[in-house]
């Protein structure tokens, strides 16, 4: 038999943690000489303490926290420091913000882009909510947008479209803290549809325009990107475990039985021979006790048709949401395409042929690259936003409150103005 590969020589490490409502979870990767991104070791385990994305339980969140991450540092033989964290409930929403500057036609150099974006950052509106990313997007040339580098080229006006994702404040701050009480530095907050996105989407399909839906346990975002950034982001309140939540209700079941069902048996999609399969309420190895499931027959068994019937109905509620979230944001009818589902919730089975039809628009599911190891567990759409993370930190996205001028601006930078123009954007490209 022949022998792995031996791992590449490792010169950076990043750790990253998803703290969502289902499960916490962790990775280390580390970045080889040559760029190649390997995962050195990752784990999970239940959520403890977080509900739809916030902390409800400061010291239960921070001993899952740890215990998530000691598990990936055993499977990695190496500890971190420091982490990056996602950030999926919080109220997240994003704008596009335009600066632009007088050049008088000379040519552009590396200063002139320094400048542009010193001065964008004090037209970062938060409406006193907490910035997680302010981020150039693309270049305006004289209003000729998608400059993707002026440097050397000559121009009127120089401009910058700035995307700026902002949460409130007191959950991310919660979430800072749960993670800083396991005993970890927080190298920074990253938007989950962001850190999906790296995991999940092309260039291309950022490029040419793409919907990204991640479907967590409680929480559901929804998010544009075109032109190489994100345009626009909703978050609904809706997630696979409600899906759950009605299993339990409708047929009597405990929680844990509902789950089971759920991820074993449930699908999306009806077929004619559901009414006479019947699917076991227990699991192979648990003792029928209490009260059998409502409808079943003497075994506790009830009809597959049963199951599929309630997880298609919430599953349209869902999809509802998600719809009507898309239209908003200009994503939708002839101006739609691509949709790319992803997150736990896009595990079930049958989901993007249910959203397909139910959209109109073509969906596909998403699910992190195939990085040099990655364990089969964790190469599935629930593990994208982790697998995100760390491929965000690795590309070294500037954020332009980092930036600061090399000396003090000229007379000719002069002609400041601000437009929030997200609208605009999503006209130019849907």
């Amino acid at each position: 038999m022949a022998s792995a590969a031996p791992l590449p020589r490792v010169n950076r490490v990043f750790g990253a943690v998803n703290i969502g409502s289902f499960r916490v979870s962790a990775m280390i990767m580390g970045q080889s000489e040559d760029g190649e991104m390997v995962v050195l070791g990752s784990s999970h385990r239940k959520s403890e303490g977080i509900k739809r994305g916030y902390v409800t339980d400061m010291r239960a969140a921070t001993l899952a926290i740890r215990n998530a991450v000691e598990k990936a540092e055993a499977n990695a033989n190496t500890s971190v420091s420091s982490v990056w964290i996602g950030c999926a409930g919080a109220g997240l929403s994003s704008k596009i913000a335009s600066v632009e500057i007088a050049i008088g036609g000379r040519r552009i150099d590396e200063d002139d882009i320094e400048h542009l974006l010193f001065a964008a950052r004090d037209h970062i509106q938060p409406d006193g909510r907490m910035v997680l990313h302010a981020q150039p997007a693309h270049y305006t040339l004289d209003g000729a947008h998608g400059i993707a580098n002026p440097t050397g080229l000559h121009a009127e006006s120089l401009g910058v479209d700035i995307h700026v994702t902002l949460a409130e404040g007191a959950p991310v701050k919660n979430l800072i803290e749960a993670v800083q009480s396991a005993h970890l530095d927080v190298e920074g907050v990253v938007a989950s549809p962001l850190a999906a996105a790296y995991a999940c989407l092309s260039g291309e399909e950022r490029d040419l325009g793409v919907a990204l839906v991640e479907i967590g346990a409680q929480v559901t975002n929804v998010s544009v990107h075109a032109g190489g950034m994100l345009l626009g982001l909703r978050s609904i309140p809706i997630g696979s475990n409600d899906i759950t939540d009605a299993l339990a209700s409708s047929l009597g079941i405990r929680r844990s039985q509902a789950e089971r069902l759920k991820c074993v048996s449930g699908s999306a999609i009806a077929t004619p021979s559901d009414h006479r399969e019947m699917i076991p309420v227990n699991a192979p190895d648990e003792e029928i006790s209490g009260q059998p499931a409502r409808g079943s027959d003497e075994h506790n068994r009830i009809p597959r048709a049963e199951l599929v019937s309630v997880v298609t109905d919430r599953l349209g509620a869902m999809t509802s949401e998600i719809g009507k979230g898309l239209k908003a944001m200009g994503f939708s009818g002839a101006s739609g395409g691509q949709v790319v589902l992803t997150g736990g919730g896009a595990e079930l089975h049958g989901v993007a042929e249910f959203m397909q039809g139910a959209l109109g628009m073509p969906v596909r599911t998403g699910k992190p690259p195939a990085l040099r190891g990655l364990p089969e567990a964790h190469a599935t759409p629930g593990f994208a936003t982790l697998a995100g993370l760390c491929l965000y930190a690795s590309e070294e996205p500037v954020d332009i409150r980092s930036i600061g001028p090399s000396y003090q601006p000229t007379k000719r930078y002069t002609g400041l103005g601000l437009i929030n123009r997200v609208m605009q954007a999503v006209k130019e490209y849907f």
